[in-house]
């Protein structure tokens, strides 16, 4: 990036291998292409093991978002009835839902950090596949609850022991989605389902996923960006492809800390920065949505950050004075409606059924 730099300073173009010509036909694929819904989860690789993952959840309308805590030795099942893959919890985790209906992203209490954002590509398997089922609405807390590190979940995974199914979301739109997993070594992993089968990305150096396009192409526009050079030039529009590469140079070029407080407030001014401004909507462009929500999820120190945009104040909570134990029950921390929540929220957790997955239509 430096060389880049210094060649822009002096007039002079940087030279793009083949590499970075056949990106820039993608970015030009992607300027005209249709844009899903947006959301971005980047990974922060502090020094001292500080890791840090946060992602923002970008949608049309409000989701009812609120926490849960669930713990070890729950039975679960992959939410779509008979047929359904059935597992026991190994992990305690801490989820944000959506419609009350969904996990969309969470940490266990090994540190596994899982997310799934909007993926227009996505193919699953065929309905007549004879695989166990688990709903898309379960794929994010299914990795929560039988897995400490990505290492384990990836292995599993590429076993495909199951299958995926999507479902309707309740106002109408196709819920097609791709998982990032991340840990507290800093290792990750990006699922997609393409031609009906489970491609994996594994390695430390997949911090950033956004929306469309699939992720082999992501990865070639984050070539194509990283010879241009951050400081030369970014692009800023809220299209996925613009926000990855973004979040691809800030969360490395911000300021890496070993300080959790000093961290976090990194990576929430990483995911600010590649957010969609309340009321922003594109008119050619309806699926490009406002930014309702962030989390940021400390890794190394178990605290759980949230950040509504509706609301003034950041809400956390502390994972070593949570109870994960099997008899400790189910409980929830109530966000909708509580825009006035601030601060350290962890004993504001209230026992409570656990949330039904949403089933296809």
């Amino acid at each position: 990036m430096d060389r880049a730099h210094r060649r822009s300073t002096h007039g002079r173009v940087p030279r793009r291998g083949p590499a970075v010509l056949a990106a820039m036909v993608v970015v030009t694929a992607c300027l005209v292409a249709a844009v899903a819904h947006a959301c971005t989860r980047a990974v922060y690789l502090g020094p001292e093991a500080q890791i840090v993952t946060g992602r923002s959840m970008d949608w049309q309308e409000d989701m009812r978002t609120n926490l849960w805590l669930f713990p070890r030795g729950m039975k679960r099942d992959g939410g779509l009835g008979r047929g359904s893959l059935e597992w026991i919890s190994q992990y305690g985790s801490v989820v944000a839902s959506v419609y009350e209906g969904a996990t969309a992203d969470g940490m266990n209490e090994k540190g596994l950090v899982a997310n799934i954002l909007y993926l227009a590509e996505s193919e699953y398997p065929a309905a007549d596949d004879p695989r166990p089922v688990v709903s898309v609405c379960a794929w994010t807390q299914y990795a929560l609850d039988r897995f400490a590190s990505v290492e384990e979940a990836v292995a599993e995974l590429r076993k495909e022991a199951f299958r995926v199914v999507p479902v309707m979301t309740p106002n109408g739109r196709p819920g097609m989605v791709h998982l990032s997993l991340s840990d507290a070594t800093g290792d990750s992993a990006i699922v997609e389902y393409v031609g009906g089968k489970a491609v994996i990305h594994h390695g430390r150096q997949y911090q950033v996923m956004t929306n469309s396009p699939l992720f082999e192409q992501q990865i070639a526009l984050d070539r194509y960006w990283r010879e241009i050079g951050g400081t030369v030039m970014l692009p800023g529009t809220n299209r996925a492809a613009d926000r990855f590469a973004r979040a691809s140079f800030y969360i490395n070029a911000c300021r890496q800390s070993s300080d959790p407080r000093e961290a976090v407030a990194d990576v929430f001014s990483v995911m600010r920065n590649v957010g969609v401004p309340r009321g922003i909507t594109t008119p050619d462009k309806p699926n490009i949505s406002s930014t309702i929500w962030r989390t940021v999820a400390d890794q190394k120190q178990r605290v759980y950050y949230f950040e509504s945009t509706f609301s003034p104040s950041v809400v956390w909570v502390k994972f070593a004075d949570l109870d994960f134990g099997p008899s400790s029950g189910v409980r929830k921390l109530q966000l909708d409606g509580e825009p006035d929540r601030a601060g350290n929220q962890t004993g504001g957790f209230r026992p409570a059924e656990p949330f039904q997955f949403l089933r296809p239509r």
